[in-house]
């Protein structure tokens, strides 16, 4: 049997940190955000010492899971806005609820970025919760609103309804979200429909 290479140590490297961090995403729905690193270890079924080992206290771990949920939002948003042709085209914002929809009930890591934003970050250690704040505001929040071209509380009312709603699919365990169902939801608290 060979040693494995260095690119191969490292792809393992990867892996195992990402199985980590979906794991700590994961771990977070079911406890309520307190947790520690042997609930994330039993989650992602490897040792404790493992991911010791990557994670030596669950603030740098939630640090890491928040960090990496909030790469994949802003990806998620910059990829719309690329397609997003200026107009106040109602069918637009609705696309991207819909979009926001599919990636949070795959990703729990983008989904707690917004959840977490939703209770203010209260989770976090006060020196983190100002600069996580101010960074969902600045790269997600106040983009959707300019987007949206509304200066009201209408966002906020359009984001209560998305991460209500997925929210069940996390906490209450349900297997499948009705994406359009909830996306027309969120879009009346925009138009102001009944």
């Amino acid at each position: 049997m060979c040693p494995r290479t260095k690119e191969q140590n490292e792809l393992i490297r990867m892996q195992r940190s990402e199985q980590i961090l979906d794991a700590a995403a994961r771990t977070y729905f079911h406890t309520g955000g307190s947790f520690d690193i042997r609930d994330v270890a039993g989650e992602a079924e490897i040792g404790y010492g493992t991911v010791y080992h990557y994670y030596p206290n669950r603030h740098l771990l939630i640090e890491d899971v928040l960090s990496s949920g909030f790469e994949r939002c802003e990806q998620a948003l910059a990829e719309w806005a690329n397609i997003y042709d200026g107009s106040q085209d109602e069918r637009q914002m609705l696309t991207y609820c819909k979009a926001l929809l599919r990636l949070w009930q795959s990703d729990a890591r983008a989904y707690l970025v917004y959840k977490m934003a939703a209770e203010h970050y209260s989770g976090l250690p006060e020196k983190d919760r100002n600069s996580t704040k101010r960074r969902f505001m600045e790269r997600l929040y106040v983009p959707l609103q300019t987007i949206a071209q509304r200066e009201d509380d209408s966002v906020d009312h359009m984001l209560a309804v998305l991460v209500g709603c997925c929210g069940l699919h996390y906490y209450a365990g349900t297997s499948e979200l009705d994406v359009d169902r909830i996306a027309k939801l969120a879009m009346q608290a925009i138009t102001k429909e009944s």
